[in-house]
């Protein structure tokens, strides 16, 4: 049995590389996947200090940077990036906040749309730009606002499940849309909220096979601004959003994907005692990826976290499972919405099975 539509090597599409900043200008840094991976979108982080999440992307330039955890417009740096590579990228070395500070660990998730070729999108009400890469469910999305109840061509052909929204030319939160949220509703990139109900955000409707809606609100549709969003669609044996229910207990949930995890990325929808909790990012790369693993937060610049009290997920051959009780993932009968991407199938489209950790 296939668990694929022909995706059997997920590293074509999405890649996760660690490495440690040398202070060298012009450094490259390869990919080591099994296929080679020039990025479209790259997520960088400082794993040592409080330094910002990076979030590039090749529509809007390589010098161009967003930061999760923050509700700032838009900056320019020329200091970080030289190049996007066949298979990396290469760093530009200038001082202790950009990606190649001598001694500090860095991670840097990649993915890969369609090599920063772009096309106009009128399937909206809106025009906008799209650089789409079907095979994998991926699209980079800008757009300018109207003020107006609207609609935004993504080009992905299928229903995204995940929708991640930012103003570029001005401040505001991030926005995102996740399949178990309605269309009333959105969660902060950059904030422990628990779900919002804000019904001019989305129009109070949910994304469609063509285009997703936006309303009236300044977050994602202010007149003469410019905003990114980058949306996905869940493809079988390389990508998974969905949910899952709390239990509270140190044997948690086990959440079935279809695949070996590469990347999960989850946060708590419903609110626990009042409050929410941080968003949580676990990895195949960083050290323990099961026990112990580290988390990063996209919700703040904190270094990676180590302390055991957070070790709590383990990544397996067909999906993962919490280990700890906890509010960012783990309280008793909340809900919880997640993202996560592949290292390898399940079972592959000529029958190959992954292993086990």
């Amino acid at each position: 049995m296939s668990y694929t539509n022909g995706l059997d090597d997920p590293s074509a599409y999405f890649q996760t590389k660690i490495y440690t900043g040398d202070g060298n200008n012009n450094r490259a840094i390869t990919n080591d996947g099994n296929s080679d991976l020039q990025p479209d979108f790259i997520w960088l982080k400082d794993r040592n200090v409080g330094f910002g999440h990076r979030l590039t992307d090749s529509t809007r330039g390589i010098t161009k940077n967003l930061a999760s955890e923050t509700t700032g417009a838009e900056s320019t740096s020329t200091t970080q990036y030289a190049s996007w590579n066949t298979d990396g990228f290469t760093l530009i070395y200038g001082g202790q906040q950009v990606p190649n500070y001598n001694g500090h660990t860095y991670v840097a998730w990649q993915w890969k749309a369609n090599g920063g070729t772009t096309a106009s999108n009128s399937d909206g009400t809106i025009t906008s730009t799209t650089q789409v890469n079907s095979d994998a469910g991926f699209s980079i999305i800008t757009y300018t606002g109207n003020a107006s109840n609207s609609t935004v061509g993504h080009g992905l052909g299928v229903q995204p499940s995940v929708i991640i929204n930012k103003k570029r030319s001005a401040t505001a939160s991030w926005s995102v849309w996740h399949s178990a949220l309605l269309g009333t509703q959105l969660l902060e990139l950059n904030t422990t909220g628990a779900t919002a109900t804000v019904a001019a955000i989305w129009n109070s409707t949910v994304p469609t096979s063509s285009v997703f809606s936006i309303g009236t609100d300044g977050q994602t549709n202010s007149n003469n601004t410019t905003y990114i969003t980058y949306a996905f669609a869940e493809k079988q044996g390389y990508s998974k959003f969905g949910k899952y229910f709390g239990n509270g207990n140190t044997n948690g949930p086990f959440v079935y994907t279809g695949f070996k995890p590469a990347f999960v990325m989850v946060k708590i929808i419903d609110t626990h005692g009042g409050t929410a909790g941080e968003w949580q990012i676990y990895d195949h790369k960083r050290p323990g990826y099961n026990f112990p693993n580290y988390n990063l937060s996209p919700n703040n610049a904190t270094a990676e976290y180590t302390g055991e009290s957070y070790h709590n997920m383990h990544l397996l051959s067909n999906g993962f499972k919490i280990i700890l009780t906890d509010v960012a993932l783990n309280t008793s009968g909340k809900l919880y919405g997640y993202a996560a991407f592949a290292e390898n199938p399940f079972v592959t489209s000529t029958g190959v099975p992954t292993t086990a950790r």
